[in-house]
């Protein structure tokens, strides 16, 4: 009786084998480009995204003035087409820098979004490694908005209160948990020591001071590193020196000795401007591992 279920030859799983090379070689290059034209519409959508709420933001006056996009292609440039256009604004392959744009797409890179005098601009920077896991918190967040969200600023202006100061690590304050149900879970506030201070009312003169430094931990007098943000949306890395407070009979260590607003101003103008809260960030990480402050490295927190 003949077997009919031979199966196939060695000869002929080499043959089958290499046909199946040679597909592959001809669609690998096809899928490769299709998978980077689909991080390119998803990278398009997430920056006209943050033009439309930079829009409405600006349309409602809160001034938020920047929104950072982090990239998700690989290939500099555009591959799914030749010219781009985001909010009225096009640019071609190969077209130098205008007045709206600058820069190209690359790898790891991100977007800036941002409202100049002259109008919005698109500014395509490059990054070190995956910008998305690089931060732990949400860059583009808005500091103000778990005091503007808290009711505490409609209090204390029905109270006619000229100066005001909610410190993270206060004992049985009575308005820091209205605060911290406002705090997001990718926010920055969410680590280290922080403390809102100055006027309810004017945005110009209320203050957010950050720093990864856990100070009930290093104690008073000490001179650390901070992030100031002001309720209008301008960054600062100055330094602060720590102060011991009792509330109710209970003793903490704040991120600041009592200030006024002339030291408000002594401290922004001790400190470097930045534009963004990324940029900040940076710029106080950066002090931290590698400047004058690197004995509280370890307190930076991980991505």
């Amino acid at each position: 009786m003949q077997n009919r279920n031979k199966g196939f030859t060695l000869i002929e799983l080499i043959v089958v084998v290499s046909i199946l090379a040679v597909l592959v070689g001809l669609l690998a290059p096809a899928y490769s480009k299709y998978i980077e034209r689909s991080r390119e519409s998803v990278d398009l959508a997430n920056v006209r995204s943050a033009y439309d709420e930079l829009m409405i933001e600006d349309a409602t006056e809160n001034q938020t003035t920047t929104k950072v996009v982090p990239l998700k292609q690989k290939i500099a440039g555009w591959q799914s087409m030749n010219t781009v256009s985001i909010g009225g604004i096009s640019h071609t392959n190969g077209e130098g820098d205008t007045e709206h744009w600058i820069g190209d797409p690359v790898k790891g890179g991100v977007c800036e979004v941002s409202l100049t005098e002259n109008g919005v601009l698109f500014n395509w920077k490059g990054g070190s490694g995956n910008s998305t896991e690089k931060y732990f918190f949400d860059i583009n967040e808005n500091l103000d908005e778990p005091i503007q969200k808290s009711g505490v600023l409609d209090e204390l202006i029905k109270a006619n209160n000229n100066y005001f100061e909610i410190d993270s690590n206060c004992p049985n304050s009575s308005m820091l948990p209205s605060v911290r149900s406002k705090i997001k879970k990718d926010s920055l506030l969410n680590n280290g020591t922080w403390a809102y201070l100055g006027s309810a009312s004017n945005k110009s003169k209320r203050y957010l001071f950050w720093t990864s430094v856990h100070t009930d931990t290093v104690g008073a007098n000490r001179t650390i590193p901070v992030i100031i943000s002001t309720a209008d949306n301008k960054f600062y890395v100055s330094e602060t020196t720590t102060a011991v407070r009792n509330n109710n009979s209970s003793k903490y260590v704040t991120i600041a000795e009592h200030l006024t607003y002339t030291n408000h101003q002594q401290l922004i103008n001790a400190g470097t401007k930045y534009d963004t809260l990324k940029d900040a960030y940076d710029a106080y990480a950066k002090l931290v591992t590698e400047g004058k402050y690197q004995d509280y490295k370890d307190t930076l927190p991980k991505s």
